[in-house]
């Protein structure tokens, strides 16, 4: 199967909808996602990175998410329920490398108020579906090696480990970033389908 690069959608789930993130979404999310809990995992080169009011982080998450060719950022939506319509996150495919037909999942962060529920699981389960059915056959999904929360909702997912790359990066405190590193194959895409499918309750479609 080849690779073809797709003009990304909105992708509709049970629990969330996931919309190309575009420049009105970015100051909504600031009281989302612009809190310390979110940054102190690593995400925006750690605490030091957290932006001081919300106009600082709208410039950020422009720079970060607006405006690159080899990624595809979304918002992350709340359908249903009480909150619905809220925005609690934004997730990315990204390093879209066609030759080798891999790219990353991540840029991830979401309001910690919706930790440990269905969001990450069905996001995942919406962006990995929409990087497989576009011909890819490895997607990298990495984290923060002190991020035990994130590495953990990792291999939950089914993804492998693959290594430490150490001094990867500096957070923005100056200090040294180890990088956690995992994959998913296109191989491991059904069983990791069905798991995730299992999870929210939701019977596989074949």
């Amino acid at each position: 199967m080849t690779v073809t690069r797709p003009e990304p959608g909105t992708f509709t789930g049970t629990h969330v909808v996931l919309e190309p993130l575009m420049e009105a979404h970015l100051a909504e999310l600031w009281p989302a996602i612009g809190v310390p809990e979110v940054f102190a995992g690593g995400y925006g080169g750690g605490s030091g990175g957290l932006p001081s009011d919300a106009e600082s982080f709208v410039e950020w998450m422009r720079g970060s998410y607006l405006g690159h060719a080899d990624r595809f950022p979304f918002a992350v939506r709340l359908v249903g329920g009480v909150e619905a319509g809220r925005l609690v996150g934004v997730s990315t495919l990204g390093d879209l490398d066609d030759t080798n037909a891999g790219l990353q999942l991540g840029w991830t962060a979401y309001d910690p108020r919706v930790w440990g529920t269905a969001v990450n699981p069905e996001t995942k389960l919406l962006l990995l579906g929409f990087a497989f059915d576009s011909g890819y056959v490895r997607v990298k999904i990495q984290a923060d090696a002190i991020n035990a929360r994130s590495r953990a909702a990792i291999l939950k997912l089914g993804a492998t480990f693959e290594g430490i790359q150490r001094k990867h990066r500096i957070r923005a405190d100056g200090s040294w970033r180890d990088t956690a590193v995992y994959s998913i194959l296109d191989t491991e895409w059904p069983a990791i389908r069905a798991g995730l499918l299992e999870r929210l309750g939701q019977e596989p479609r074949s």
